[in-house]
């Protein structure tokens, strides 16, 4: 099954304590939600992969912000079953068609949708969504490039998701609003699989 087909939003995470990863990421299988990406923008990022890896096998565990081929290489050794970058260079394209995981590399014009095609990936990161035009942007993609799907995030909210899923070239989007910063500090887990659960709802009826 295609990556952008498992689940209607994947939680994007910023974990600031690997501790919490774990509890984490059963809430957010638990509400409907088994595909997760931690973004590599703290230390604690492969430590929160390499646990979930490890601990929650139904979930389908990514790393985001993926920016090098070292955060391929480590992202992958964590245990990373797919990759996210928020745009794409020669140097890091050659490493995500390496790494031997799916990779989502983002996009946000037509031409690098295009180029990105011409390497055989039809299935890409629309970034940043709403700042780059939202869904009449991408809407407007469908027509000339009709073999490529998308996920978008980056300013996608609950009340805007529903506008995106509606559209034929959007498999998914991801959402920051999953795992709030001060219910992973308290261990509101109860609260993450409420989020998680009101998100799958999204996706239900397409």
């Amino acid at each position: 099954m295609s990556l952008l087909d498992r689940s209607p939003v994947i939680p994007v995470v910023v974990l600031e304590d690997a501790a919490v990863a774990v509890a984490m990421a059963r809430a957010l299988v638990a509400g409907g939600l088994p595909v997760i990406e931690v973004t590599l923008r703290t230390a604690a990022a492969l430590d929160a992969i390499r646990a979930i890896a490890a601990e929650v096998p139904e979930a389908v565990i990514g790393a985001g912000t993926v920016l090098t081929p070292g955060d391929v290489a480590a992202a992958t050794a964590a245990g990373a079953r797919f990759l996210v970058s928020p745009g794409v260079t020669p140097v890091l394209l050659e490493a995500l068609l390496g790494s031997g995981v799916p990779a989502l590399p983002g996009a946000a014009t037509a031409s690098e949708a295009m180029a990105l095609r011409e390497h055989g990936l039809r299935e890409l990161k629309f970034f940043p969504a709403e700042a780059a035009g939202g869904p009449p942007y991408l809407k407007a993609l469908a027509g000339p490039l009709p073999d490529v799907r998308f996920c978008p995030t980056g300013g996608v909210t609950p009340a805007t998701t529903r506008d995106y899923l509606a559209l034929p070239n959007v498999g998914c989007v991801g959402g920051t609003w999953l795992t709030p910063a001060d219910a992973l500090a308290s261990g509101d887990f109860a609260r993450i699989e409420k989020l998680a659960a009101e998100a799958a709802a999204l996706g239900r009826g397409r």
